[in-house]
């Protein structure tokens, strides 16, 4: 099979990434404009499920993206992969139903005991909950064949359909509520109409991908399949579990003290903040499916390098997008949603989380390392310790603190993780690679934080909007060819350059 272009695949994917985040970001202040701040509470706290309940993937999105990786490189036959994709994709339907039934079961609870209502209807609020609970099961069914339709590298395709998906589900979502009523139950009809096209079009995808089989070569209905990477799924599933543990608990645990409008406007900032680890995202779909068939290829120093280039890139783009937006988050807020006294209440929320964001970014890569080596004992080890330390952190900084104390536990988190546990990694599993790994970012980072905080004096959070949005995209650009002119590949290619002249 002809192997897709790693660099289109990652331009693609960025492409669409960034579209994605500013289309969704965009458009949150008209939500809170014409729905309330309450009602884009509700549209928080669907996003926070939709985050719980990847607690229930068991690792199979990736172990079907990786195996996927293994077929394309000739270690899988066409027929074991068949069998293990129908096995899987008989556990997400049972588990879908199990867990959007349970969510659904949950509405009256959580309408009456756990959300703090003030101006919502209560029946409207269940309305909604019902229609989460289906449309969370079946975004989370899409993880099965995304993770195909990736491990395939078809990423450009991916990408475009993402992209098509988005301008429905946000702008799109305007549109609809122009015509049908600006209520928090139109908008929850129509993700509900969105999430099933996008189930469509990625189920009808995926079977087109799939490897053809004569008559004679029946598939069948059983999950043994599954049994032999139960080991490498399970473990995923655990640190999958952390994960979510890691970045939805304090949204859990402050969704059931604030106000649901309160809330509304702590989840615009770590929405904001979200954009900076969305960033990221787009470059591990196609780095691990290409590791992991480097590495069952035994082509260890590309798969080095292709891990190298990937974590300076994410330096220079995302570290640099996390450190200008906490320098300049009031700014920021109220260029974009001209209300000053949002600013001041999100503000200091969105720096914190922007920061950790940008840390965990960095933080990711070990993990990538240990997916194309089918070996995850230290991401293990290193997530039981994690959240050993969070969750208690969390509840208690979120009870007595609120937004605020949840950030800072958010971010001082994600730095002694990435001080101490990564550099832990490394040395066990690429003794050489530790010391290489920090000076691709280090010195971009340095010079982008030094470079914001100076540059901070220079804009003012009130006043002309467009001067200060003009202010933030010079400081914007400044950085990122800051970041550029610091990283090591960069001054190795002028050195390079320098040096042939010479001669």
């Amino acid at each position: 099979m002809l192997r897709p272009s790693l660099k289109l695949n990652v331009i693609a994917s960025y492409t669409s990434q960034i579209y994605l985040i500013i289309i969704s970001i965009a458009i949150l202040p008209l939500y809170i404009k014409y729905m309330g701040a309450e009602a884009y509470g509700l549209v928080g706290f669907f996003a926070m499920l939709q985050g719980l309940f990847n607690l229930l993937d068991f690792g199979l999105t990736p172990t079907i993206s990786r195996q996927t990786a293994q077929y394309n490189a000739g270690i899988e036959t066409a027929l074991n992969f068949r069998q293990l994709f129908r096995a899987l994709s008989l556990i997400f339907v049972v588990i879908a139903i199990i867990g959007g039934g349970i969510l659904f079961s949950l509405d009256n609870y959580i309408a009456a005991h756990w959300l703090k209502l003030e101006n919502l209807s209560i029946k409207d609020v269940l309305f909604c909950l019902q229609v989460m609970a289906i449309c969370v099961a079946l975004r989370w069914m899409t993880g099965l064949y995304r993770g195909v339709i990736s491990g395939f590298e078809q990423i450009v395709w991916l990408s475009v359909v993402n992209s098509i998906i988005a301008t429905l589900r946000f702008p799109g979502v305007l549109l609809y509520m122009y015509y049908f009523g600006f209520t928090v139950k139109s908008f929850f009809v129509f993700q509900l109409l969105i999430a099933l096209l996008e189930f469509l079009i990625l189920v009808i995808k995926s079977y087109l991908l799939l490897p053809k089989l004569p008559s004679q070569h029946p598939i069948g209905w059983s999950i043994k399949p599954v049994k032999p990477l139960l080991s490498f799924a399970l473990t995923i599933a655990f640190t999958s579990s952390i994960w979510v543990l890691f970045t939805q608990l304090d949204k859990f645990v402050l969704s059931g003290i604030l106000p649901l409008a309160d809330y509304g406007y702590f989840t615009l900032a770590v929405l904001v903040a979200g954009g900076v680890l969305q960033l990221s995202a787009p470059i591990s779909s196609p780095i691990m499916p290409r590791m992991a068939r480097l590495d069952a290829e035994q082509q260890y120093e590309q798969m080095r390098q292709v891990y190298l280039n990937a974590t300076q890139f994410i330096a220079v783009i995302v570290v640099t997008a996390g450190i200008v937006l906490a320098g300049l988050a009031k700014p920021v807020l109220y260029a974009w949603t001209g209300d000053i006294a949002l600013a001041d209440q999100a503000g200091p929320v969105l720096r914190l989380y922007a920061l950790g964001n940008a840390l965990l970014a960095l933080a990711a890569f070990p993990y990538y390392l240990q997916y194309a080596k089918g070996n995850l004992k230290y991401h293990l080890i290193g997530n039981i310790v994690s959240v050993v330390i969070l969750v208690p952190a969390v509840v208690w900084a979120a009870t007595h603190y609120g937004a605020i104390g949840a950030g800072w536990v958010w971010f001082l988190m994600q730095l002694m993780y990435l001080v101490f546990w990564v550099s832990y990694v490394h040395v066990k599993l690429e003794p050489n690679i530790n010391l290489l790994w920090f000076k691709t970012f280090l010195p971009s980072l340095i010079a982008v934080s030094i470079f914001v905080l100076l540059s901070t004096q220079w804009v003012e959070y009130s006043g002309d909007r467009l001067l200060i949005l003009l202010k933030i995209i010079i400081i914007s650009f400044c950085s990122v060819l800051i970041a550029m002119l610091s990283s090591v590949r960069v001054l190795n290619i002028f050195k390079a350059k320098i040096y042939r002249r010479a001669i």
